[in-house]
C-alpha cells in the first residue's frame, strides 16, 4: 500500500468505530425516534449486497469500468447505511431481541458475528480500495479475495437481523 494513503487508511480504520461507539451512547434530546430509519438501511445493506455480487461478476467478466463504478456505489452505500444507522441510534432506545430458543441464539450469534465483522472489514475495503487506485492489481486483488465474502456476509446479515428484529420495534 501506497504510504501517502497508509495513515489514512489506518487513521479511518479506528476513528470511524470509535465515534461509531461514543456516538452510539448519545441520545439527542426532545428529537423524534427515527423508526422510518431501519427498513432503509436494510434496504441499503441488501441493495450493497447485489452490488457486491454485480462487481464480482464485472470483473470476472473482465468489465473494468463497470466493477470500479459498482465498488464505489458500495462504498458509498456503506458510508450512507452507517450515517443512518447512527442517527436511528442516537434517536431511539436499543429495542430488545424478543426471541426465544434457538431463534434467540442464531439471532446474536448473526449479529455479533455481523458487528465484529463489521468493524474489521474498514480497514479491509480501504487497503483494497487503495490498491486498485495505485494500480497494485496483484496485491488488490490478493486482499480482495477475503474483503469480498466477509462484506458481502456483513452486508446481507444486516438484512436477516433487521428481519429478526422488526417484529419487535415499538
Amino acid at each position: 500500500m501506497e504510504k501517502k494513503y497508509s495513515i489514512w487508511v489506518w487513521t479511518l480504520s479506528i476513528v470511524i468505530p470509535v465515534t461509531v461507539a461514543i456516538l452510539f451512547m448519545v441520545r439527542i434530546p426532545n428529537v423524534e425516534p427515527l423508526h422510518f430509519l431501519p427498513p432503509i438501511y436494510a434496504t441499503i445493506n441488501g441493495l450493497t449486497a447485489l452490488l457486491l455480487l454485480g462487481a464480482f461478476n464485472a470483473i470476472k467478466n473482465k468489465k473494468i469500468a463497470l466493477h470500479e463504478r459498482l465498488m464505489k456505489i458500495s462504498i458509498g452505500f456503506s458510508v450512507v447505511f452507517l450515517v443512518m444507522y447512527v442517527a436511528y441510534h442516537m434517536t431511539s432506545d436499543p429495542t430488545p431481541f424478543g426471541g426465544e430458543g434457538i431463534l434467540k441464539y442464531l439471532y446474536y450469534f448473526i449479529l455479533i458475528s455481523h458487528i465484529l465483522l463489521s468493524i474489521g472489514i474498514i480497514p479491509m475495503v480501504l487497503i483494497t480500495y487503495v490498491r486498485a487506485i495505485s494500480n497494485q492489481f496483484g496485491e488488490h486483488k490478493k486482499i480482495a479475495r477475503y474483503t469480498f465474502p466477509i462484506w458481502l456476509y456483513i452486508a446481507v446479515t444486516g438484512v436477516i437481523v433487521y428481519l429478526m428484529i422488526s417484529p419487535y420495534y415499538s
